[in-house]
């Protein structure tokens, strides 16, 4: 199946202040992160960011609330960003069926969202290079459940040159930029 910009979507999940430095790797986490949404913007790919429970876990981190700039954050104490009804409104008015996912923790968020947008007959497209948990076996754990679940695994370099196409003008500049 090949992942096209028009049918898809970015999902930036709860990568917020207070929980992001013990999460495994966090650092080079948020360089990918960080790629992946610089390259969806040039590509004109519509993104949505949730947070968990803000009161305790802060606000998206300052590099990545930079990045996204006036992007509208959808609170949620759920889990699973499905569970949050405006969440799934502003998804359906998307109207997209590839939702290619980013953020934190592997293990609970991101997968229960997985297996939920999986329910509700979307797919997800999960940029590895971009989620992670606090113990490295959680995220593996996971990825193994979401393949099964039927998520597309994927590299930020991947779906960045996969929703491009074709090298050439300013879009490739960028791209090519960021992923060097």
């Amino acid at each position: 199946m090949r992942i096209l910009k028009d049918r898809s979507c970015l999902l930036v999940i709860d990568c917020q202040e207070k929980i992001f430095p013990f999460i495994h790797a966090h650092e080079q986490l948020l360089k990918n992160v960080l790629v992946v949404i610089n390259g969806l913007k040039a590509l004109e790919v519509p993104v949505i960011v949730t947070e968990q429970y803000t009161k305790g876990l802060g606000p998206t981190l300052a590099p990545i609330a930079e990045a996204l700039g006036d992007i509208r954050r959808i609170e949620k104490a759920s889990f699973s960003c499905c569970d949050e009804p405006g969440f799934n409104l502003h998804l359906a008015t998307l109207g997209k069926e590839n939702v290619i996912i980013t953020g934190i923790e592997s293990h609970v968020c991101v997968l229960q969202t997985v297996v939920d947008l999986a329910r509700q007959g979307y797919q997800s497209v999960v940029v590895e290079d971009c989620i992670s948990s606090r113990k490295p076996n959680d995220k593996l754990i996971a990825l193994e459940r979401m393949k099964k679940e039927g998520a597309i695994i994927t590299t930020y370099e991947s779906i960045l040159f996969e929703l491009l196409r074709k090298s050439g003008g300013e879009t490739f500049k960028t791209i090519s930029k960021l992923v060097k």
